[in-house]
């Protein structure tokens, strides 16, 4: 017990200063133009330092949450996943190396169901999704838009689990991806075009990102013939633009709705 205290205080002061120093431009960039800029006194200065305590607490305890639970359970996960023991009990594959990317379809469902999980309790989607609900005055369902940026997200993972295991070009896919986003674009309600645009960049946060990350090194480090730094890292760029498409295909749909609706009810 002890020598785990001593290894947790020593982790926790660690994170600390080093969090503390990434977190200190911030602090340091607002204080300066609120004294020198706009020539004005800290408001509440107590509750500013309490907040920012918190802040900092919480990035620790986060960041050391990271290291000891998220990363090594994503890479468990993926080594798991693509074991030649489980790929081949599971496939009609006589040896490890004749497993054929199609023998890994519950390492894509899996990618699925993290991928979408994550995003469902994604403060910056929550928070997303509430302010567009408010501002359209509850045309936009809060619940329906974080669902619809969830499962792109999904998607997202789910591909770029394939183009790991597959070992396809990931500029052929992101291409692609991104040739349907300017296609869509022309075609999606106006309004909702900022929205979707935005759903990817929110998508991506601080419960998204690590558990991604380690999956997609974990994949990479334990499938033959790839390489983590080159194969590895890849699918937040899935993560971002699959959000996009879900969203605009949504919006799509439920113009196409609107429009079948109101041709019903003219003819009446």
């Amino acid at each position: 017990m002890t020598e785990l205290l001593q290894t947790f205080l020593g982790t926790f002061f660690t994170t600390t200063l080093s969090t503390l120093r990434d977190v200190a431009p911030i602090a340091f960039v607002v204080i300066i133009f609120q004294l020198l800029v706009l020539r004005r006194r800290l408001p509440e200065v107590g509750t500013l330092i309490l907040g920012f305590s918190c802040v900092l607490l919480g990035l620790v305890f986060f960041l050391m949450g990271l290291e000891s639970a998220l990363f090594p359970l994503g890479r468990a996960m993926a080594e798991q996943l693509v074991a030649p023991g489980f790929i081949t009990s599971i496939s009609d594959s006589a040896e490890p190396l004749a497993v054929h990317w199609r023998d890994y379809y519950w390492l894509y469902l899996f990618a699925f169901a993290i991928g979408t999980s994550a995003v469902i309790v994604e403060p910056a989607v929550i928070a997303v999704a509430m302010k567009a609900s408010e501002l359209s005055a509850g045309a936009i369902n809060a619940t329906a838009l974080r669902i619809v940026i969830a499962v792109g997200v999904g998607v997202g993972v789910a591909l770029g689990a394939f183009r790991i295991v597959s070992g396809i070009s990931l500029p052929l896919f992101i291409g692609a991806a991104y040739a349907l986003v300017v296609v869509q674009t022309f075609f999606t309600p106006r309004q909702m075009i900022p929205l979707a645009y935005d759903s990817g960049g929110v998508s991506t946060s601080t419960v998204t990102v690590p558990i991604v990350v380690a999956l997609g090194l974990g994949l990479a480090a334990n499938i033959p013939d790839r390489s983590p730094l080159i194969d590895g890292f890849g699918m937040i760029a899935f993560a971002v633009l699959f959000p996009i498409i879900s969203v605009m295909t949504y919006a799509q749909l439920a113009a196409w709705w609107v429009r079948r609706t109101d041709r019903k009810n003219g003819g009446r």
